[in-house]
């Protein structure tokens, strides 16, 4: 397989991750968690000391990271349509009491990981992804918690949540960037040897 075609199918593997992590989270956040109040979010922990979040944290935080790569491997428009996928989607299987704030909290925050992502990925993957997710989990926390429930009170723990999600990331993005280079110089390499 050429590097092309390889980048290509992991691309496609990565939407596909990140279209199922929109349903998962939705799920998660009614039905996964160490404490599921029947009036609100499960949650979970996600830091010593008692700090809780809904449990549905952990794929948003994924999927951030996760339309990073679908851009990197296909491109802007196929990202961007990505997120329109991942908005229609989440609005079709939210739960009916989660589908404006699921909708528009996912919109709006994984279109702002896009605008910081596009300019920083030139400066380097890993630091792109780590911002980008950064901005975008921090506009998904606030936006969502205050549409699903009227109240902050799980800010902290949805950001630690996230963020932590997407800090386990990062060794994989790392190896991803380095494999990636190790294949462009092996392709160039073999361009330039005489046949």
């Amino acid at each position: 397989m050429t590097t092309p075609q390889r980048w290509r199918t992991e691309g496609f593997a990565f939407l596909a991750a990140y279209i199922a992590c929109i349903p998962a989270a939705n799920w998660m956040i009614l039905h996964l968690g160490t404490v599921c109040p029947p009036d609100g979010p499960c949650l979970i922990p996600v830091a010593p000391g008692g700090l809780m979040a809904p449990s549905g944290v952990l794929m948003a935080g994924l999927a951030l990271v996760l339309r990073d790569l679908v851009q990197r491997r296909l491109g802007v428009a196929p990202a961007l349509a990505a997120i329109a996928a991942g908005a229609a989607v989440s609005a079709a299987l939210a739960p009916p009491s989660l589908v404006a704030a699921s909708t528009v909290a996912f919109l709006l925050s994984e279109l702002a990981d896009f605008a910081v992502y596009t300019p920083l990925q030139r400066r380097g993957l890993v630091r792109a992804v780590l911002v980008s997710s950064m901005v975008g989990l921090v506009a998904d926390s606030l936006l969502f918690l205050w549409l699903a429930f009227g109240s902050l009170d799980f800010l902290a723990g949805q950001i630690v949540g996230k963020a932590l999600m997407v800090l386990l990331t990062l060794p994989a993005i790392r190896w991803l960037r380095d494999r990636d280079r190790r294949l462009e110089n092996n392709s160039d390499e073999r361009e330039e040897r005489p046949c």
